[in-house]
């Protein structure tokens, strides 16, 4: 189990597509991590989680609760509104007690105002327009949308995303570009439905443009 926590304070919410893009970029961080590949401090456990089922949980967490999780080990990602640590993956039963007791359900964000057109050549996380999720979920998605866009990337492409520090958008699709996405070859993140959705729901389309040799 790889968990992501999201800083929430109670005076400063962040803003539900900062969000998620912020958590994409953790997952992208920790896979890219040197801790994380070779004979890095995290690389058994690394290469334990992606062999078996590849699960992510999300949590939040503000003041005390927050600082005592960051002390852990992890990586924190910074986007404009929104704070996310991410924490080598671990059994679940082997989850610290500063993680395990955070809270899951109940993380809802609010957009300030709707996220404009991504940037020229920007990866985009497309979001399956038909489905209700809450944040949490969603974060989780588009964080397995991530890692199956960076499984799929050649060395060169893996390399030059990491150096320009991940840039990612995260989109919720119309119909029409929903349609048009699931004929492509693009990695799809189709959910076990543990939670939310119903299970092979596909949730989340990672377009990169070196996946398709174009934007979309």
């Amino acid at each position: 189990m790889l968990t992501l926590v999201l800083q929430v304070e109670k005076a400063e919410r962040p803003g539900q597509t900062d969000a998620l893009e912020t958590a994409a970029r953790a997952v992208l961080a920790i896979l890219a991590d040197e801790r994380s590949v070779g004979d890095g401090e995290w690389a058994a456990a690394m290469r334990d989680w992606q062999d078996a089922r590849i699960r992510k949980l999300v949590r939040r967490a503000r003041g005390a609760e927050w600082r005592r999780a960051s002390a852990l080990p992890g990586i924190t990602v910074t986007g404009t509104t929104a704070v996310v640590r991410v924490f080598p993956p671990v059994p679940l039963d082997e989850v610290p007690k500063d993680l395990a007791k955070l809270q899951v359900t109940g993380t809802d964000l609010q957009d300030p105002e709707p996220p404009g057109e991504p940037g020229p050549g920007t990866p985009v996380l497309w979001v399956n327009p038909q489905l209700e999720m809450s944040t949490g979920k969603t974060m989780a998605q588009v964080g397995h949308a991530a890692h199956l866009a960076w499984l799929d990337l050649p060395a060169p492409a893996r390399k030059t995303w990491q150096s320009a520090d991940f840039p990612v958008a995260v989109r919720t699709a119309t119909a029409a570009q929903w349609s048009a996405l699931l004929r492509t070859s693009l990695p799809v993140v189709q959910d076990a439905g543990f939670t939310e959705v119903e299970p092979g729901s596909c949730t989340v389309i990672a377009d990169h443009p070196a996946l398709r040799g174009r934007e979309y």
